[in-house]
């Protein structure tokens, strides 16, 4: 099969209120440009300097999703393009994206990592740590972000009970922190839900997924 006959197949299996993003991650620009011309837009990549050369040389209406993990001093390479970044999972984050976005007088859309997994390797915040960070005043002054929705991964298991027990707990904090809206906190993304399991997160709520080797095969 290829990428083009994956992309199309996987296109078909999703409702059109939720966002496809092609975790090209690893993957060569020639792949990602098979992608793009069967009219994928919305590339995801972990690696901000990888991120960062692709961005470079491919088309210029691509939405580039940051779904690593990030550390602080490498905000600034992604900065002046990246549309949504993915795993905020700390106010002190949020400052540094805020500050270098502010550079490039921008506002950078982001997402709320929350940890809902059993794993411990698993980043993200604890239900009262998002409360906590919404409610400070940092956060409530921060003009150059907006928090645009939540995101969470799911156990690594074979157990759909436990998958979907998780899903539905990350739906329930979504729906709980629908107001206030303010001019940086409007949550209308719920990102969950990967290759094994985007489907089951479809059915839980989920308006964003994540897949990659469906898309483009395997490492």
């Amino acid at each position: 099969m290829s990428i083009r006959e994956n992309l199309l197949n996987i296109k078909a299996t999703i409702p059109s209120h939720v966002t496809l993003v092609a975790v090209s991650k690893t993957k060569p620009v020639s792949d990602l440009i098979q992608a793009y011309e069967a009219g994928q837009r919305v590339f995801g990549e972990n690696k901000i300097q990888e991120m960062t050369e692709k961005w470079e040389v491919m088309p210029k209406d691509i939405e580039w999703h940051m779904i690593g993990h990030i550390q602080s001093n490498k905000v600034k390479y992604m900065a002046p393009y990246v549309s949504l970044v993915h795993g905020v999972d700390s106010l002190k984050l949020l400052e540094e994206i805020n500050k270098q976005a502010q550079k490039n007088n921008r506002i950078i859309n982001c997402l709320l990592q929350l940890h809902i997994a059993e794993e411990e390797t698993k980043f993200g915040l604890n239900e009262m740590e998002l409360e906590d960070l919404l409610q400070s005043d940092i956060f409530k002054n921060l003009k150059n972000i907006k928090i645009v929705g939540l995101m969470g991964m799911a156990t690594f298991t074979e157990n759909q009970a436990q998958i979907k027990k998780e899903f539905q707990y990350l739906k329930t904090i979504f729906d709980n922190n629908q107001q206030p809206i303010t001019h940086n906190r409007q949550l209308t993304t719920l990102s969950m839900g990967m290759s094994g399991d985007y489907q089951l997160a479809i059915e839980c709520g989920s308006t964003m997924v994540r897949i990659g080797s469906s898309i483009f095969g395997g490492r």
